[in-house]
């Protein structure tokens, strides 16, 4: 855990030396794709704890001067599972986002998926004799929190102070500068396997970056998926990729909760590739062009020809009727979705003032995904589109591209994390074990 907390430290004074110099990639390392950006920053973003994080555009202090997707290669459900592939990849997409941007750069930050992430919530109070609190009083109730036993060869990747209550007075986003007695915080962890962070983290080092800040896809799809609304009442982000679906629920503009789901778009275009003997390319191109989960009448008379592979065009003409296709696919987006509503009932989102889910990725866009999601989830459900920011190409505008423009935002407008406050390290128990469910029955 020391040695984690040094290590997010150097990486956020890195970031900071990146933004002065004016500019730092972002880099989205998914199962299906790797998105790159370039960002150009114009002074007007401050560096400092801006919890605003659902900020629009006009006021996101940077602008994408440079953008580019590769076909992901050596990435399984979010992870890197072959390093020199992964390497090849990051750097065609780094590539062509500087060519676009005619600029190099050395600093990147970068988010993925999987890598099993699990929630914590966390608590603690410390007394104040009447003193003004500052810094240091923030560095000690965050010390004073309980950290949990959360298993050999996992890290924390974020450790945020979600809301602080000063005496009677609760909802503090910062309580600095404010008098009183008691006061007591709300944190929520979040824990990966650790292999999944090093093997990326190494695969970036190997491309001759310098990585300046590492997130959750699932916070980062939430951060630019959901409206200012649904971050501060309250919602879900599922983010259907193709090789992994995340899932996070905000509250008070924080992340509360994340978990992902190992199942994504390309497991039902594999399902189709299987179902109708074909190539995946194939599959690929006919869940695009035709896919759904909602058949009609009309989809028993609608023909799609799939082509075979022996190259004979008379004898690769086969024909298969949208319904059937409906058919292969419906099953296991079904399944993806129960996996979904399981986790959201860990999380205890049943409990939360506003249930909304917002729907987005690159899998949201099946026609007919909502109607089914309302369904199977038993909430108000809509797709969800990144917000939108200076400069970001038309192409790159789709569900998508939310986690990456998401971590753009992160990059922006970092929020306070446990390694941002002097916390004595010294001071890291493991003790209690508060899940996430529990802790928004008492809390919210």
């Amino acid at each position: 855990m020391t040695e984690l907390y040094e290590t997010q430290r150097a990486m956020r004074q890195m970031r900071q030396q990146a933004m002065q110099r004016g500019v730092i990639a972002i880099l989205d390392v998914g199962s299906s794709k790797i998105a790159c950006l370039v960002l150009r920053f114009d002074g007007t973003s401050r560096l400092s704890d801006d919890n605003s994080i659902g900020s629009l555009a006009g006021q996101s202090g940077f602008r994408v001067i440079g953008a580019a997707t590769t076909r992901s290669r050596g990435v399984q459900f979010g992870e890197v599972t072959s390093m020199q592939e992964t390497e090849r990849a990051i750097r065609t997409a780094l590539q062509a986002a500087q060519k676009m941007a005619d600029i190099r750069v050395d600093h990147v930050i970068a988010s993925f998926s999987g890598a099993s992430p699990r929630s914590y919530g966390l608590d603690a109070q410390v007394e104040l004799e009447g003193q003004v609190v500052t810094e240091n009083e923030v560095a000690r109730v965050l010390a004073a929190c309980d950290v949990p036993e959360y298993g050999a060869g996992r890290d924390v990747l974020h450790a945020q102070p979600v809301n602080f209550t000063l005496d009677n007075r609760s909802g503090l986003i910062d309580p600095r500068g404010q008098l009183g007695q008691n006061l007591s915080v709300d944190m929520h962890m979040l824990t990966v396997d650790g292999h999944a962070i090093q093997n990326l983290v190494r695969c970036i080092k190997r491309c001759d970056l310098e990585l300046a800040g590492i997130a959750s896809s699932a916070y980062v799809s939430g951060i630019s998926a959901l409206v200012e609304d649904e971050q501060e009442l309250g919602a879900a982000c599922v983010d259907l990729g193709g090789g992994a679906t995340s899932v996070s629920v905000f509250m008070k503009k924080h992340i509360i909760y994340a978990d992902s789901v190992r199942m994504g778009g390309d497991h039902v275009t594999s399902d189709i590739s299987m179902g109708l003997g074909i190539p995946a390319a194939n599959a690929e191109r006919i869940k695009t062009f035709y896919g759904g989960v909602h058949a009609t009448g009309m989809d028993d008379r609608e023909v799609i020809e799939i082509g075979g592979d022996t190259g004979d065009w008379e004898h690769d003409r086969r024909t298969v009727s949208r319904a059937e296709l409906i058919g292969i696919m419906r099953p296991r987006v079904e399944e993806i979705l129960e996996e979904v509503r399981a986790r959201l009932d860990a999380a205890g989102f049943d409990y939360m003032p506003s249930q909304q889910i917002v729907l987005t990725g690159g899998g949201s866009q099946i026609p007919g995904l909502d109607g089914l999601a309302s369904r199977i989830l038993g909430q108000q459900v809509r797709l969800g589109r990144p917000l939108r920011v200076h400069g970001l190409p038309q192409a790159a505008t789709g569900p998508g591209f939310s986690s990456v423009v998401g971590l753009s935002l992160f990059a922006a407008h970092p929020q306070d994390e446990w390694w941002d406050f002097d916390v004595p390290v010294e001071s890291y128990p493991a003790k209690s074990l508060k899940r996430a469910v529990k802790w928004f029955r008492d809390n919210w």
